[in-house]
């Protein structure tokens, strides 16, 4: 039978497109990498030199994201001149995607970036927030009608240099409608051209998501308004962080913030890799991956955040299996010769997308079929009793065998037959 795309996606009946009418891929849809700002604010990570944060931007690049936040330059000297060099080596590199900067409700914040700018000629988004919910003002002893005119003043010194302004409002999720349309409905009005919904703590659910997205969506065309953008920027600590995103996007968010690992403060932001992966999986974007697993892995290096192996689409074992019943349709889907069957058989996540391959262990859980997968992979010649001999010990072990035991098996039974029997 000639397998053609068309008879092979009819293997996989999609329960998630039943009764569904609003998965529709959206008309537009743009990434911000938050790694090198609200990444690097975990406690547990450590801060890359700048070497090693332009080598992750190229990662971006290849990825296809869309923008970058440089960092708070506002927070000491170093950072500064971190966005500096960082917004030169993007300018020299000649990089398409855009750098973005947070800044404080303090014109004072704007100037540091606009004489960057004035050294780098490169453009700046500006990124500013304020907190909104009742209980961050409280504890801050804010008023409302002070924080409108920071949020005036601030963005028209931004606007009034030609810088496109993201309003953000910290913890959005449990702010009230109230408060959010006094501080939106000011950003706006003094030129901000995109807001940025937050759920700082992981408070929200999808519900509570597609609300606010709603909500939002409401006020700016109350206001008149067809052209600004709404981000969402998400948190895990709850373990919501993909299903809100997804939902953000759904109810019409346009961007949204992610980091390399899920790395952020306490339990971490929405992960770049799941925000991908899921999109490309929901034909949302048509982003080439292959550069997804290096971007990973050059994360966890430069901020020392290791990557537990059973980490969706980028751990060590996201792809591996010794099961030999899993091992067995592996191997069966590879002798038909379709990569499509081989990598969909026993995975939802195509693994040469991300620029990965399935894998066989040999463990106590395996069949003969582990072993003649990885004799044959390794071109060693083998026989019923060699197959035999290293099952047998593998399921003497607690853990998979490695490849340097397996050869020791096979140096202990000697002369090798000359085929496989």
């Amino acid at each position: 039978m000639i397998h053609t795309q068309k008879n092979l996606s009819e293997l996989i009946y999609d329960w998630n497109l039943q009764g569904v009418s609003h998965i529709d891929r959206p008309a537009k849809l743009e990434f911000l990498d938050e790694t090198l700002r609200d990444g690097l604010q975990a406690a547990s990570v450590r801060d890359p030199n700048l070497s090693e944060k332009v080598e992750l931007i190229l990662f971006m690049e290849k990825l296809g994201i869309h923008s970058v936040n440089l960092g708070m330059a506002f927070a000491s000297e170093k950072f500064k001149q971190d966005v500096e060099s960082l917004s030169t080596a993007i300018r020299d590199k000649n990089l398409k995607i855009r750098p973005n900067c947070p800044v404080r409700m303090i014109p004072t914040d704007v100037e540091i970036y606009l004489d960057i700018i004035g050294r780098t000629e490169v453009p700046l988004e500006i990124c500013a927030f304020i907190g909104s919910s009742p209980i961050r003002v409280l504890v801050e002893g804010w008023k409302i009608e002070k924080l409108i005119q920071q949020i005036d003043q601030t963005i028209s010194k931004a606007v009034d240099n030609s810088l496109p302004v993201l309003f953000v409002t910290e913890d959005t999720v449990r702010a009230t409608p109230e408060t959010l349309e006094k501080l939106i409905s000011a950003a706006i009005t003094s030129g901000a051209n995109r807001i940025a919904l937050c759920d700082t703590v992981g408070h929200a659910t999808p519900d509570g998501t597609r609300n606010i997205i709603q909500f939002a969506k409401r006020l700016i065309t109350d206001l008149g308004e067809k052209n600004i953008g709404i981000d969402w920027h998400g948190h895990r600590d709850r373990g919501f962080a993909l299903a809100n995103a997804i939902a953000a996007i759904d109810a019409g968010a346009s961007r949204v913030h992610a980091t390399a690992l899920g790395i952020g403060e306490r339990s971490g932001n929405l992960s770049m890799e799941l925000l991908l992966v899921n999109c490309r999986l929901l034909d949302w974007i048509d982003n080439k991956l292959y550069a997804l697993d290096e971007y990973s892995q050059t994360a966890s290096r430069i901020t020392g955040v290791p990557i537990p192996p059973q980490t969706p689409v980028i751990g060590k074992d996201a792809f591996r299996t010794q099961s030999g019943i899993h091992a067995s349709a592996l191997i069966k889907a590879k002798k038909i010769g379709n990569t499509w069957l081989e990598d969909r058989v026993y995975s939802a996540i195509p693994a040469e997308w991300v620029g990965r391959s399935q894998q066989i262990e040999i463990g106590p859980n395996s069949g003969r079929s582990n072993v003649i997968w990885w004799l044959v992979n390794h071109a060693v010649s083998y026989n019923r009793e060699l197959v035999e001999m290293i099952l047998n010990d593998a399921k003497m072990r607690d853990s998979i065998l490695t490849d340097g035991e397996i050869l020791k098996i096979i140096s202990n039974y000697g002369p090798l037959p000359e085929y496989p029997e």
